[in-house]
């Protein structure tokens, strides 16, 4: 008991060393809450709405740097779609640190959000032992504090690293892929909650490009091409459309934008059941 005692403390030390190197490298980027302006006008009404999408993103760097619920809130925009968007990500959080803290009930009290999304810290979903000691107990108390407010989970299926996990057996990016798919849609299910299949399209991607412009130079943050690519993700996946042929790029090469809008289409609308209900 001691001994796993001791493991798990040194677990988490490690792994909030590792996010704060990461934030480091990524320039402070997971620190920037609600930084950007988002050319989406938004709700034209504090109600409820069919006419307007409300979506809180609860998660850490991978989902700040470089602003993912914006680049989602412009690329929706360009598809016609109003949305408003909001995100509670301090780097290196974990869903157990938005389960404990007091900011979570009051951000989803602050508005009728449709759409609540829940991203794990990035290494605890690929090992069996955190997933069930720490991701799936704090999933579970979200997931019931997201539908007491009458709004719905999706679970944001992460990417690797580029250079896997090799200190938990996991030697490259695809074996760690494979653990965190495998610990996100067990919650999913066991919660009948959706997924965004976002690490499904950046493998998808690595596929089919010999270039990995996925990641920064860190191989753990998102480049400006890989928010892009999970942007497109969540609007096949909250709006069952698909994004090929929208305007808005990110800056991108239109080229780059249109075939991470292909990728995005075919992971998530070839087979949608595989993703669960929204």
């Amino acid at each position: 008991m001691a001994d796993n005692r001791t493991r798990r403390v040194r677990l988490r030390i490690a792994l909030a060393l590792s996010a704060l190197v990461l934030v480091a490298v990524a320039g402070f980027g997971a620190l920037r809450l609600l930084a950007h302006h988002s050319d989406n006008p938004g709700c034209v009404t504090q109600e409820r709405s069919a006419d307007c999408t409300r979506v809180l993103f609860l998660g850490n760097s991978y989902t700040s740097v470089n602003d993912l619920p914006v680049t989602f809130a412009n690329l929706a925009w360009s598809g016609g779609h109003r949305v408003e968007t909001a995100m509670q990500a301090p780097g290196g959080w974990a869903l157990s640190d938005h389960a404990l803290s007091q900011d979570t009930p009051t951000e989803l009290a602050s508005k009728p959000w449709d759409i609540v999304v829940l991203q794990e810290q990035s290494q605890i979903p690929a090992v069996e032992s955190f997933r069930q000691s720490q991701m799936y107990p704090a999933a579970r108390d979200l997931v019931g504090m997201i539908r007491a407010a009458n709004a719905k989970p999706i679970f944001f299926v992460t990417w690797a690293r580029q250079g896997g996990w090799p200190e938990y057996r996991m030697p490259d990016y695809a074996s760690m892929q494979s653990s965190i798919d495998d610990g996100y849609t067990f919650i999913a299910r066991e919660q009948q909650a959706a997924l965004a299949p976002v690490g499904y399209a950046w493998m998808a991607r690595l596929t089919d490009s010999l270039d990995p412009d996925l990641w920064q130079d860190d191989g753990s943050h998102p480049s400006v091409a890989g928010t892009y690519l999970a942007a497109c993700v969540f609007y096949a996946r909250i709006f069952a459309q698909s994004p090929v042929g929208l305007t808005y790029n990110a800056g991108l090469d239109t080229k780059v934008a249109a075939q991470l809008q292909q990728v995005a289409f075919t992971t998530v609308l070839s087979d949608p059941s595989m993703w669960g209900t929204l």
